[in-house]
């Protein structure tokens, strides 16, 4: 097997003809900075619904320290990372995989990378329907477990996947309104529990620290940020936008959990064993009443959608992304006719996250945690190798680093990765090596199917790359 990528450079790139076979379609959504901005914050936040683990494995200190000190840790490179190569690399939905392809120039890294990042994506993608249904349990007792609860998450699963298939353009303005709803109680929590803040209640710690449980909840509501570099080329002049709705998203998340939780834990005297899955909507009804109790219920309804249907958009136009670049059947990529999304795409990643809806809401978490954690240490090592191979690369967006600097930025979020690795359970080490056995056995998969001829796989797929010397991916020979 050929291990190699095609690369050719060309003195002066002429633009594709709109008939040549290895020109990309022109079917971007064009979507602009305000919907994108919202499709970001979906894909990492959505609100400060979920948060509630951080205070209760704890304690309301170190749940604040680690809002405040998580973001500049982790969430920043990343973001950074994601702004640099996206603007670079701004043609292409594969975002993350080829980052790793051109890097290594490997199509199995590329491929594992791939495989990782989307296992993990449609297996956070299941806690958001579990999410909702620990809100609204507190209404409808029916929806603590047991049949109605796996049946309504899996409705709601169906349901949130048809609306994906009907459009990124619908996502992305249904974002817009959905992040605003969904904020509103928050706001209106915070100014009604000013008055009774005593600022001594935020220097409680718990007295045994579920370390685990306290960092994985951390991560999982401020990663990732790269999954929106799978969008790239469906944004309207991505290079110029991608770094501001970054920017943007990334304040509108920082602010949306530690100004919420700055108020209530100080205006709330509970028992940190309250602080579970579900409770703001409590702390909404002993602050506001009942009908600010419900409005945050239906907000958490509402953060479900959005976050479903961005994370689903992601890992639906990375699947096109990867089978553009050759890495999956053809038949990924195509589009419907009606909205113009990978209805294939989008039924794969349903099925995927409907097989991992019956695990608990922190085995999910973790064992999502812990995919995530290996793909983003191999897209550090990508961000690095790309500074250093390819230092001549026209980025849009850089990173005001040298060499060293960049290392170091990417070393303190990778020992926290390694970390989160470590203290997994046995249960998230045995689901997490599992999967990714899985993914390496997909590659080979491919490389089988693609010599057997089972499927349809696109061998000449021409991705203009934006390099002073007109670097090209030709194509990938697995």
């Amino acid at each position: 097997m050929d291990q190699e990528i095609q690369l050719h450079t060309t003195p002066t790139p002429q633009p594709p003809s709109s008939t040549s076979p290895t020109t990309k379609p022109q079917t971007k959504t064009n979507l602009t900075l305000l919907p994108l901005i919202f499709i970001i914050y979906f894909q990492v936040s959505g609100g400060p619904y979920g948060a509630e683990n951080t205070v209760h494995a704890a304690g309301p200190l170190l749940s604040l320290a680690g809002f405040l000190l998580i973001p500049f840790l982790c969430s920043l490179p990343e973001a950074l990372i994601t702004s640099e190569l996206t603007s670079a690399f701004s043609s292409s939905d594969s975002g993350f995989v080829l980052w790793a392809l051109q890097a290594f120039n490997s199509p199995f890294t590329a491929s594992f990378t791939g495989f990782l990042k989307l296992l993990s994506s449609t297996i956070n993608c299941a806690t958001f329907p579990n999410l909702c249904s620990d809100y609204l349990s507190s209404t409808f007792p029916s929806l603590t477990s047991g049949a109605h609860r796996s049946l309504f998450i899996t409705l709601l699963i169906l349901l949130l996947s048809f609306i994906n298939f009907t459009g990124l353009t619908v996502v992305g303005y249904f974002a817009i309104a959905l992040g605003i709803i969904s904020l509103l109680p928050f706001v209106l929590m915070t100014f009604m529990a000013s008055p009774a803040v005593v600022p001594a209640r935020w220097t409680a710690v718990r007295k045994k620290v579920d370390w685990g449980l306290y960092l994985n909840t951390l991560f999982w509501n401020l990663n990732y940020w790269d999954n929106a570099s799978t969008l790239a080329g469906e944004v309207q002049d991505p290079q110029r936008t991608f770094p501001v709705a970054m920017l943007v998203a990334g304040v509108l998340t920082c602010v949306s959990y530690f100004v919420p939780l700055l108020a209530v834990t100080g205006a709330l005297a509970v028992s940190d064993d309250q602080w579970s899955d579900g409770f703001f909507a409590d702390a909404a009804g002993m602050i506001g009443g009942k009908w600010l109790k419900i409005w945050t219920q239906a907000g958490a309804v509402l953060s479900a959608i959005g976050l479903y249907e961005a994370q689903l958009s992601s890992n639906t136009f990375q699947l096109l992304g990867m089978a553009e670049l050759g890495l999956l059947p053809k038949a990924l990529s195509k589009r419907s006719k009606w909205f113009n999304t990978p209805w294939l795409s989008i039924l794969v990643s349903t099925l995927i996250t409907l097989t991992i809806s019956f695990l608990s809401f922190s085995d999910i978490i973790a064992a999502a945690n812990f995919l995530y954690s290996l793909g983003m240490l191999i897209e550090f090592a990508a961000f690095i190798r790309l500074r250093i191979k390819l230092p001549e690369l026209k980025r849009p967006y850089k990173v005001p680093m040298g060499i060293a600097g960049v290392v170091s930025m990417c070393t303190v979020p990778s020992v926290i990765l390694v970390f989160l690795m470590v203290v997994s359970g046995w249960r998230v080490w045995l689901l997490s090596v599992a999967l990714m056995f899985m993914a390496v056995g997909l590659y080979f998969c491919m490389v089988f199917c693609r010599s057997k001829g089972c499927f349809k796989f696109s061998t000449d797929v021409s991705l203009e790359v934006n390099s002073v010397e007109g670097l090209k991916v030709n194509h990938v020979n697995l």
